[in-house]
């Protein structure tokens, strides 16, 4: 089965290869002729999670899915939750992210936080979603030189390395976004509607 996944991020299509059933023939944005920005526009993760999907399905007529995943900080009601990419501004920069996070969690005690993805299937017309959730803390200095975005400040609970101090087989083993994907492969194991 073909599906195109609807993302320009390079870390995100690495990770997801990784996951995904070997049933499924994964396509990027380039290889359908899209070289355009997403829209994401809805102010939530779920809804611009649906909006790409939507967008990529209505305008390449190709079975998709995309993804939207946010960081959750409980200290800082929610933020940077559905703008955790543009966190420190519009350039979307990894480093000046988390720079700001740890500035605006100085002080603070209470360090829970999670991360989420929902990830959207539009298959033959039909929407489906799937999320993910790893709950955790932020510690206090980056630690790790693997992964992207939050990944070296954040804690899964549990463990004693941050997502940035894992392998990327580790990581998938654990993260929000593998959690997501191992629920979309089952889904279209199980279900012809999406075939073809």
């Amino acid at each position: 089965m073909e599906l195109c996944f609807a993302t320009n991020n390079e870390h995100k299509l690495e990770e997801v290869k990784k996951s995904l059933a070997r049933q499924i023939h994964l396509l990027t944005l380039q290889q359908i002729g899209c070289y355009e920005e997403l829209p994401e526009t809805t102010g939530t993760i779920k809804g611009n999670s649906q909006q790409k999907a939507e967008f990529v399905y209505s305008t390449y007529h190709v079975n998709c899915f995309a993804d939207d995943s946010g960081l959750e900080v409980e200290a800082l009601h929610g933020a940077p939750g559905v703008d955790s990419a543009f966190y420190a501004g519009p350039q979307k920069n990894h480093s000046d992210n988390v720079q700001l996070l740890l500035r605006n969690m100085q002080g603070i005690s209470n360090r829970a936080a999670r991360f989420i993805t929902v990830i959207t299937l539009v298959a033959g017309g039909k929407v489906f979603q799937f999320e993910g959730i790893l709950n955790g803390r932020i510690v206090e200095v980056p630690r790790g030189e693997n992964g992207f975005g939050y990944d070296p400040v954040f804690l899964p609970d549990g463990f004693s390395n941050t997502l940035a101090e894992m392998t990327l087989e580790k990581k998938n083993k654990i993260s929000h976004r593998a959690k997501a994907i191992e629920k979309l492969t089952k889904f279209i194991s199980g279900n012809p509607i999406v075939d073809g």
